[in-house]
């Protein structure tokens, strides 16, 4: 089954539940479903809150997980990497020895997004830190750190659908 591009976002998903999102998505209620269920962005805008709130996550849940040196927005890793969130392990030399640093960024794209959405790639991404495939433990962990994991990741790939299809840069609740 060949996926139009704007549910590229679904691909691994049943379709019934494909077909219903093509259908909120062709009648134009799907912005307004998503907005009823998730009503409110998130308050953290700069690098440093996202650096506290990152660091707030990965206290509670992910101790003894190596420190990340950096966490940031990244308005360029959506359309260069075709992702939405990456950690990544940057080695340098330091005199004689080699430093490893761990990074976190997260795409613009999750700026203007509800806390739930950007929860659920932070989580994602830390889960990193312990698990590096996407596997049953990786999952597992994320489930462990988010309990709602699953649905917010199939919600977030159906906003994926919507801001895809719509052209829009980013999808911003309304305003009461």
């Amino acid at each position: 089954m060949s996926l139009a591009p704007p549910l590229r976002y679904l691909a691994g998903y049943p379709a019934h539940l494909v077909a219903q999102v093509s259908d909120c998505l062709a009648d134009g209620s799907l912005g307004e479903r998503l907005r009823r269920k998730y009503p409110l962005p998130h308050a953290v805008r700069n690098d440093g809150a996202l650096y506290a709130y990152v660091g707030e996550l990965k206290a509670r849940h992910l101790r003894n997980a190596a420190p990340l040196s950096k966490v940031v927005w990244d308005g360029k890793l959506q359309r260069v990497h075709n992702a939405l969130g990456i950690h990544a392990r940057v080695a340098r030399v330091q005199g004689g020895q080699l430093r490893t640093r761990r990074e976190i960024r997260i795409a613009n794209l999750f700026r203007e997004a509800p806390p739930e959405f950007l929860r659920m790639i932070v989580v994602h991404e830390l889960a990193h830190l312990k698990e590096a495939e996407h596997d049953k433990a990786f999952y597992q962990l994320c489930c462990r750190m988010e309990p709602d994991y699953h649905q917010l990741e199939f919600d977030v790939r159906t906003w994926l659908c919507l801001v895809e299809a719509t052209g829009a840069a980013l999808w911003a609740p309304s305003t009461p």
